[in-house]
């Protein structure tokens, strides 16, 4: 019974304590600097992506080559944050095209 209660009840009461607590003062330890580095390697890794896909150097998809240079370099960050650079990135690279047309 009491394996019961401690993984009904109090498991999910660190997790929410993790969710809400640690984490944000973890990405309060990243700076402002630190994390425009980070979008920067995004945008690189973006960009040598689709010059690689377009070469046919790579058949693997763009954005798990991206993830996978990322994370050759030591860039850790969550998943949710890291796609939303991502697509940023992707974005900026598709206007910077339409801009060219």
């Amino acid at each position: 019974m009491n394996i019961d209660i401690i993984a009904k009840v109090i498991i999910p009461i660190l997790g929410a304590i993790i969710t809400y607590l640690i984490v944000p003062f973890i990405k309060q330890k990243t700076t402002k600097e630190q994390r425009g580095n980070i979008y920067n390697l995004v945008k690189i890794a973006v960009q040598a992506a689709e010059q690689m896909r377009d070469a046919g150097l790579i058949n693997i998809p763009k954005k798990e080559y991206v993830i996978d240079y990322l994370n050759s370099k030591g860039i850790n960050i969550g998943i949710q944050d890291l796609e939303v650079m991502i697509e940023s990135a992707v974005q900026e690279l598709y206007l910077a095209k339409k801009a060219l047309e």
